[in-house]
């Protein structure tokens, strides 16, 4: 039970039937299965309409009845009827066989924890600040959906992100509210012997202290930690106080809490964790404290251990610049992490190398230490990918770019979350209501017999809504202000709605956090241009924005203020409006009822962005640069895409001119006109034509489900796979693996090369060379034939086979391949890199020698 209502109601002298009532709500309100179920909307609308739409917390709202609205809904049949409906919804839900344990994929994949600093489930739980959050929020649904077996680690911020306010001035201001405990969807997490868990982490002088608290989304549950305890100094008190606030060493000693803790926590609760998977770098110190603890409970030394559970660590990396990585002089990281370093058996100077590189050798950076403690890793779309391995390219001297070892999974929303109730309908009548558990294609064959009438009826009726909550909204932002007038808009003519938005009239939307690479103001580069096209007579449009910037980036709030100064002219003042205070409410009601979402990021600095993927369900379409998911999505049936004279859009007037040029151009020349050619019975037949290819074609492929499939098939499987055999003989194999990598780092420098011979051949060559490997043993090599991908040709691989010792050496032994081709012989060349059975090469080992003789010995010719 909620721990207020025990309070106020304790078990002992309630009847039975408010007993019942009670115990069963406050049951339900701390699921937060509600926050995607429009049923749960309706349900606890239901209980106080008014409480609800400002808190969507049941919570707090429950929190708020009395004992006699208790009784009166024991009394009331037609409630106990919806009570027990949803009781039944929730416990099918809870039943139901799911896509994992159809694969028995927990016997599979043990348990895989899930850390990450913030977390984006609801309105209710408000521990995130942007699209980090927000995906991990959806990861951990789908998880529940899918029945893959996760647990989550963040942090419970006493202040989370920061509220904001537009002033009337049109500034941004920020506002931070207290989250509560007792006012969150979260109960404390108790360990093994029914104690309220606390964990402890060492800091420089003292050691912090933890409350463990946890939620349950659906089936996932989450421990958040909180450093919020009187027995701390109040220093120590406040590491925990505020999401992404603070200065560097608040920053760090929070990513220590959420790593080192963060394990420890886990542990306590008796869970065996065989993957880790960060999101992001900011929780890399739990790769530290996963091996500490492992070399403890093995009696084995650190690097042993970490070649151990490095295999079961995987790490999503979300950052597409590396300026952007959190980074921290080594003399901090020195302060805080000698004593832990001491104490958990570390060597310190090895500790400090895996986050430093040559090019900063005075930052430790998360990101490096992530790359280099987990044994996979993956950008967040196609795209990303390519940018990732370009970022870390460095970590990796002389291998291909194409080997540096990022692969990607491009992100998916969590389609329940973000559909609207009307496009639930469609969909369910369509494809039925398991339809996000069936396969793309299906969904896709099915969506498409979609009429043209049904498809322009859920437009029209997300649209109307959306207008609706966007008049309740500015009445609201208007009311708070100083002045009523501050935007030539009277309160009365906002609460009446008489002039603001149409719910008939084209709708775009435009909603990002206010930073400079994501352009936001490329729409506003002409803002004449802008206004005319929202007030043509024949052809009206409308605009609905919101986003807030960093309270630290100027230029962020400057960008924003001329937005919120433009809505305010007098001639858009009803066609242009500015959402203040943008979070997953805002989000879940602008993505469900624009007709285009336009997304304008400086070209490839959004690693995926999936806010336009959240229109698709709903009937929307997208208009955007080719960056992130857009880039691998966007065909010319689907929408629309704004295209960079280069792959890499610089940071230049005259390349923003050029884009903003084209978007215009879409907006005036394609774009309006097309969604108002309407036939004789009213309809825009080649706007639905495309909606139809966009729901049918990109919904489900960029839904979390295909998402976690495949972070389940391609990373979480292999890993579970590779934690088994080296944990396997008393983890026996860490300690071969770290004897293994000390020789070759030892006599790496000795191996060199022979001269090659070739011998060609009617359908290619055959080619073989010397190769000696000093101290190396040669089945701890691998050698191969490399060519890259050049013009027509794609990147080749060839085994060479060990032909025998030579006479007279000294672990020398001749290698040679017959090799099929019409490439020139030039694009080939010989190497030897490092292998061994269940290491990820070159993640793991990135040992690499190329042949670079310039001889042929006896070439000659068939």
């Amino acid at each position: 039970m909620i721990p207020v209502l025990q309070h106020y109601f304790p078990d002992r002298g309630l009847p039975p039937a408010v007993q019942h009532v009670v115990t069963h709500l406050a049951d339900l309100a701390s699921d937060l299965l509600w926050t995607w179920s429009h049923a749960g909307d309706t349900f606890w609308r239901g209980l106080d309409e008014a409480l609800w739409e400002q808190t969507l917390n049941p919570h707090l709202l429950l929190q708020n009845m009395s004992l006699t609205q208790f009784e009166a809904l024991a009394a009331d049949e037609m409630f106990q009827r919806r009570l027990d409906e949803v009781e039944a919804t929730r416990s099918a839900y809870a039943q139901s066989q799911r896509w994992a344990e159809k694969l028995q994929l927990r016997q599979q994949i043990g348990t895989v924890a899930y850390f990450t600093m913030e977390v984006g489930i609801g309105r209710a739980l408000p521990l995130y600040a942007g699209g980090l959050g927000i995906l991990a929020g959806d990861f951990l649904k789908t998880a529940s959906d899918l029945g893959v077996p996760i647990v989550a680690v963040s942090l419970l911020y006493q202040e989370g992100y920061f509220r904001q306010i537009i002033d009337a001035d049109g500034n941004q201001q920020e506002i931070y509210s207290f989250n509560e405990p007792l006012g969150l969807p979260i109960r404390p997490a108790l360990s093994r012997d029914g104690a309220w868990l606390r964990v402890t982490v060492e800091l420089p002088g003292r050691n912090v202290s933890l409350r463990v608290w946890e939620a349950h989304v659906g089936l996932v549950t989450l421990y958040l930690l909180d450093s919020n305890i009187a027995i701390n100094n109040p220093i120590d008190q406040g590491i925990t106080a505020t999401l992404y606030g603070g200065n560097r060493e608040q920053r760090l000693t929070q990513e220590i809490v959420l790593g080192v803790g963060g394990w420890r926590a886990l542990e306590a609760l008796g869970i065996a964790v065989s993957i880790c998977h960060l999101n992001e770098g900011h929780a890399a110190f739990v790769t530290i404290e996963r091996a500490a603890a492992f070399a403890r409970r093995n009696n084995m030394d650190f690097s042993a251990a970490l070649w151990v559970t490095r295999a079961g660590n995987v790490f999503t990396t979300h950052t597409s610049v590396a300026a952007a990585f959190d980074r921290y002089p080594l003399a901090l990281l020195r302060r805080y992490g000698e004593a832990y370093a001491a104490a958990a058996g570390v060597d310190a100077t090895a500790l400090w190398s895996l986050g430093i590189s040559a090019a900063e050798p005075d930052l430790f950076n998360m990101a490096l230490l992530a790359l280099r403690t987990c044994a996979s890793a993956n950008g967040v779309s196609r795209l990303h990918g390519e940018i990732s391995r370009q970022l870390f390219a460095a970590l990796f001297p002389r291998w291909p770019l194409a080997e540096v070892p990022v692969t990607h999974i491009t992100n998916g929303i969590h389609v329940p979350s973000w559909d609207s109730s009307w496009a639930d309908r469609v969909w369910t009548a369509a494809c039925g209501k398991e339809r996000w558990r069936k396969g793309p294609d299906l969904l896709s064959e099915t969506i498409a017999a979609l009429s043209d009438e049904d498809i322009w009826a859920l437009r029209g009726r997300e649209r109307a809504d959306l207008v609706n909550f966007a008049r309740r909204r500015i009445a609201r932002q208007l009311a708070v202000r100083e002045s009523a007038n501050a935007n030539n808009i009277t309160v009365a003519q906002t609460a009446l709605g008489e002039q603001l938005l149409d719910p008939n009239v084209l709708t775009l939307g435009f909603a990002r956090r206010f930073a400079e690479y994501k352009r936001t103001n490329l729409l506003l580069r002409d803002p004449d241009r802008l206004a005319r096209l929202l007030c043509n007579a024949t052809q009206p449009v409308q605009i609905v924005i919101a986003g807030k910037a960093h309270p630290e980036d100027a230029q962020g709030k400057r960008l924003l203020r001329k937005w919120t100064q433009f809505v305010t002219r007098p001639d858009v003042h009803a066609k242009a409006m500015f959402i203040e205070d943008y979070d997953i409410t805002v989000a879940q009601e602008m993505v469900q009822g624009v007709d285009v979402w336009i997304n304008t990021p400086r070209r490839p600095w959004e690693a995926c962005g999936t806010s336009g993927m959240k229109v698709l369900v709903n009937g929307g379409l997208n208009v955007s640069t080719l960056d992130g998911w857009w880039a691998e999505a966007w065909t010319p049936e689907v929408g629309w895409a704004i295209h960079c004279a280069t792959d890499e859009c610089a940071d230049d007037d005259a390349v923003d001119a050029r884009e903003a040029a084209q978007l215009y151009a879409l907006l005036e020349n394609e774009i309006v006109p097309q969604f108002y050619a309407r036939d004789s019975s009213g309809l825009p037949r080649t706007w639905i034509k495309r909606i139809r290819a966009s729901m049918a074609e990109l919904a489900p492929q960029f839904s979390s489900n295909r998402m976690m499939a495949e972070y389940v098939r391609q990373l979480y499987l292999p890993a579970a796979q590779a934690w088994r055999t080296r944990c396997a003989n008393g983890a026996a194999m860490g300690r071969v693996l770290a004897a293994w990598h000390q020789q070759l780092s030892h006599h790496w420098h000795e191996v060199h090369w022979g001269d090659i011979a070739i011998s060609r051949t009617a359908a290619g060559a055959t080619l073989q060379v010397p190769l000696y490997l000093a101290e190396i043993a040669p089945e701890h090599v691998q050698v191969q034939l490399y060519a890259d991908a050049v013009g027509k040709h794609l990147r080749s691989i060839a085994a060479m086979c060990n032909a025998g010792a030579i006479p007279g050496t000294a672990n020398g032994y001749i290698y040679t391949v017959t090799i099929e081709t019409d490439r020139a012989l030039e694009d080939f060349t010989p190497r030897v890199i490092s292998a061994f059975k269940t290491v990820a090469v070159p993640a793991e080992a990135q040992f690499i020698h190329w042949w670079s003789g310039q001889r042929l010995v006896n070439p000659s010719s068939s």
